[in-house]
């Protein structure tokens, strides 16, 4: 029979065009399965560019066709087809993303900004590689509006379509959603990003960033410790409890309360009080009093003291993208060049159906005193020129999403946040030596997907200290928002108290996330067994490669209320894997939906496992002949297991309790010893200390030789006791126990602290 008359059945489609997205009879398919069903007819796809077709053949946008121009438009894209279960990343208040997971289209929250989903085979159990099919599907920026998924109560998946202004609008979304599907769900986000960065051009990967160098030393922030009241004398203190403790901070951050502000509304009656704390406005570029007096002449003056006496190598001040609060006073002499107006806010319907907040509603009433974007670049630059001549370093800059509910007579949303962002952008790159930016409050996909040059953001909400049944959704919403963030920025994991009963627990998070490390102790109120986990007695601190995020297993469950899965996030350093296990089970509930009850914590004991395998791309690091064979050790239980990859650990938590693991490949040099080096086994992320590691031999001996950063205590698995052991030349004694775990101290050693030390470990040829 000629192929051309063939039954269609019989064809076998190529690897390829099995992953090619295909939308045909109202049905959607991404790797060769139905995603969607009943697909309205004006539902559109198409490629997401034919010079990328062959590095990602699934890639596609969706996009859909109205009737009528509008500036806001709600398409459905159809029913999820049955055996696909989901995790949203959703704005649940206007400022931040949190995780919810599910299965069926009428549960996706509004504003969800990325979902990510998974389908295995009927014999595919969660734990067989292989099995499962994922898709991604992430609404973006297209043109001048912005995409967002949601559900609805007819258990349809939608995409809202919006500009912010109604006078920007249109009748097409053309590339609205885009989406690709993969076997393993990192790899499928990373390459998204790459491929969307190349398509829009108006972001970049943060592998194309410039990182700020103060991420690698330890940190304070002013706000827990005083919040608005931060002053001069509470800031020395601060610094210098901290270094006399032995964990000194190199890394500063001056929070709200040092800038020139009025509050129009000191004269309104005392109820409204309260609405009106977030409705001040600047009035001036300059540091305010409590910053010109007795204590310090100036800000200048300040600066200095605190890198001369206090040893901090990095001075970071806080304003709002607006300047303020509630912007800028139109009326202030200092403001009037950069055209402020003052406007009122509108918030996106998707906004008001999640969680209302409580700074908008102030912003709302009392209205917002915004630049003119045309002078924005102009106003950036006078606040960062004075700030860098008086020895500032860089700015964290917040409340950044407000910029989405301003875009009336603006061009729209989009357009407005767009020009913002990038003269932010080019006034750091213009007034500070490095990309020193922290973004802040900015997690709607205006400012992610327009973020050029930014290469930190916040993760999450803040750490909220008062708030004892915050503090496991805190830490699960920072490891599943830098699955989408950590493509783009450096998440930062925010603030924490190291004198509190959640310390260890948001320290050794913290370890793991491959950001920044900062606390917002009060002056002499620290714990200093929590905080020498941390940081190293030169300031510096262990970070790891990437951005944590939640292992593979974990993407699917509820990891705070579902009574029984534990959160799991892994990450890489140069030598090893590293894995947290953290119980969030009992002692908190997610804030959205508002439940009537106040939540009562309960504790609750979670058995899991952990196995090698969690660390995704452990290969990047094992050599090129490795076994599959890993040792393994448990912070807190010091104990020391060999594993193969596939391999697992029980892990037995209660809650609010967590354990962590250092995965490091097992060598054999020589053909005869079996190494494996775990770095300074008294830090939380201890492979994070290792820097390198080689070997020579000849005919009497092998010596494995280590680049390591100290002081602390050296630890290592070997198969076999060595004959010697040297740190710098100098033998030590070394410990080996049954398990195989080689220890030693690297002695405090003022000169090198922070250095690479040399260690030397011979095995003498039987």
């Amino acid at each position: 029979m000629p192929a051309a008359s063939q039954h269609l059945s019989t064809v076998t489609p190529t690897p390829q065009q099995q992953m090619m997205a295909q939308l045909e009879h109202g049905s959607l398919l991404v790797g060769g399965r139905e995603l969607l069903a009943r697909a309205p007819p004006n539902v559109t796809l198409r490629p997401a560019g034919v010079a990328d077709a062959e590095a990602a053949p699934g890639a596609a946008f969706l996009g859909a066709r109205a009737a009528e121009p509008s500036s806001r438009h709600v398409f459905s894209v159809g029913t999820l087809a049955s055996g696909w279960r989901w995790m949203s990343l959703f704005r649940f208040k206007i400022w931040w993303m949190v995780p919810a997971t599910g299965a069926g289209a009428a549960a996706v929250p509004a504003e969800t900004q990325m979902l990510l989903l998974e389908s295995r085979d009927e014999a595919g159990s969660a734990a067989a590689e292989g099995s499962a099919v994922y898709a991604l599907m992430l609404p973006v920026l297209d043109g001048d509006f912005r995409a967002s998924l949601q559900g609805s109560p007819q258990n349809e998946l939608q995409f809202c379509f919006e500009s912010g202004d109604p006078e920007v609008q249109t009748m097409e979304a053309v590339d609205a959603v885009f989406i690709n599907s993969g076997d393993n769900p990192f790899k499928l986000m990373k390459e998204a990003i790459k491929l969307l960065s190349k398509i829009k051009g108006t972001f970049r990967h943060i592998e194309d960033k410039e990182i700020p160098a103060n991420l690698d030393w330890f940190g304070w922030c002013t706000w827990d410790a005083f919040y608005k009241a931060v002053n001069p004398t509470g800031i020395e203190e601060g610094l210098q409890s901290l270094h006399e403790g032995g964990a000194p901070p190199r890394f500063l951050i001056i929070d709200d309360g040092w800038q020139e502000t009025v509050d129009e509304f000191k004269e309104v009656d005392e109820t409204l009080r309260e609405q009106t704390v977030f409705a001040q406005r600047l009035t001036d570029l300059k540091e305010n009093h409590k910053f010109r007096g007795e204590t310090c002449k100036n800000l200048g003056d300040l600066v200095k003291k605190i890198k001369e006496k206090h040893g901090v190598k990095f001075v970071y001040m806080w304003h709002a993208l607006l300047g303020y609060w509630g912007g800028v006073l139109a009326t202030s002499d200092a403001m009037k060049k950069y055209n402020p107006k003052l406007a009122y806010p509108v918030q996106s319907p998707g906004n008001v159906v999640n969680l209302r907040d409580i700074a908008m509603d102030s912003l709302e009433k009392f209205g917002v005193g915004i630049i003119d974007p045309d002078k924005i670049y102009e106003f950036y630059n006078d606040q960062h020129s004075y700030l860098s001549s008086v020895g500032v370093d860089g700015v964290k800059v917040d409340v950044q999403n407000v910029l989405e509910t301003l875009g009336h007579g603006f061009g729209g949303r989009v357009a407005v946040t767009r020009k913002y962002q990038h003269a932010l952008e080019e006034s750091i790159a213009q007034n500070f030596k490095r990309n020193n930016l922290i973004c802040c409050m900015s997690h709607n996909s205006d400012s992610i997907f327009s973020a050029l040059k930014s290469a930190v953001a916040r993760a999450s909400e803040d750490f909220m200290p008062r708030e004892p049944t915050l503090q496991t959704l805190h830490i699960a919403s920072v490891a599943f928002n830098s699955i989408l963030l950590g493509e783009i920025f450096i998440p930062d994991w925010d603030m924490f108290h190291s004198k509190h009963e959640s310390a260890e627990f948001h320290g050794a998070a913290r370890a793991l996330s491959g950001g920044g490390v900062y606390v917002s102790d009060k002056p002499g109120v620290h714990d200093f067994s929590v905080l020498k986990k941390l940081v190293l007695p030169d300031g510096s601190i262990l970070r790891a490669r990437y951005a944590g995020r939640p292992t593979r297993d974990c993407l699917f469950n509820d990891p705070v209320m579902d009574g029984k899965s534990l959160l799991k996030i892994w990450n890489l350093n140069n030598f090893s894997g590293v894995i947290g296990a953290f119980n969030c089970q009992g002692a908190g509930q997610w804030v959205w939906p508002v439940k009537d009850t106040a939540y009562v914590p309960t504790s609750i004991n979670i058995t899991g496992h952990i196995s090698p395998s969690d660390v995704e791309s452990l290969e990047e690091i094992a050599s090129d002949n490795w076994s599959g064979e890993t040792a393994v050790y448990a912070f807190s239980s010091c104990s020391l297991s060999r594993l193969q990859k596939h391999q697992n650990l029980e892990v037995s938590l209660s809650t609010m309790a967590c354990e962590i693991y250092t995965v490091s490949p097992i060598k054999v040099f020589s053909k005869a010893v079996q190494f494996a080096p775990l770095g300074l086994i008294n830090m939380f992320n201890s492979g994070g200390a290792l820097d390198d590691v080689s070997s020579t031999s000849d005919s009497s001996a092998t010596t494995i030789h280590v680049r390591c950063r100290g002081p602390g205590q050296f630890g290592a698995y070997s198969a076999t006791r060595p004959d010697l052991c040297r740190v710098d030349g100098q033998q030590v004694e070394s410990s080996h126990t049954e398990d195989g775990l080689l220890a030693f101290d690297l002695a405090h050693c003022s000169p090198h602290d922070g250095d690479l030390r040399h260690i030397e470990i011979l095995y003498r040829t039987p």
